[in-house]
């Protein structure tokens, strides 16, 4: 059976701060919480979509050098945009496969995109990235609340 809460979060745990994505979902993960589905990945792929079927609603989790510290959160529509044709796709577009596959709306998705400050190959995460993303597990355990 599907959990009925996804919550993607994506990124490359070699380049510092772009950790940010898995390490969230490590952090859920140890939480074991019922009805919640945790799956992380370097990028978003076209196949992605797939992954939406069946959910209540879906967090997609990403570090951003654009957010406001500690993270924002925006809520997603699906938009075909030019990563569309890209191997590294937006959230976005994901669900715009979805639309595509399913000609119908895919769940409620709300983007978690948590501060990040250096990215570089080999970094460790930054001080300030590890106090954005306890902010951020402090927030997502109330979204899941709700």
């Amino acid at each position: 059976m599907t959990a009925p809460v996804l919550i993607f979060g994506w990124g490359n745990p070699s380049r510092g701060d772009d950790a940010l994505g898995p390490l969230f979902i490590e952090r859920i993960e140890s939480l074991q919480l019922p009805g919640v589905e945790c799956l992380t990945d370097f990028q978003l792929q076209v196949e992605h979509a797939l992954d939406l079927e069946g959910r209540r609603r879906i967090l997609f989790v990403d570090a951003s050098l654009d957010a406001a510290a500690p993270f924002s959160v925006k809520l997603l529509e699906p938009a075909r945009d030019a990563s569309f044709t890209t191997h590294s796709m937006t959230p976005e577009a994901v669900m715009h496969v979805y639309v595509e596959l399913h000609d119908e709306a895919p769940p409620p998705c709300t983007l978690l995109a948590i501060r990040g400050e250096r990215f570089e190959l080999g970094e460790e995460i930054s001080p300030a990235a590890a106090n954005h993303l306890d902010a951020a597990l402090a927030w997502a355990k109330t979204w899941l609340a709700a």
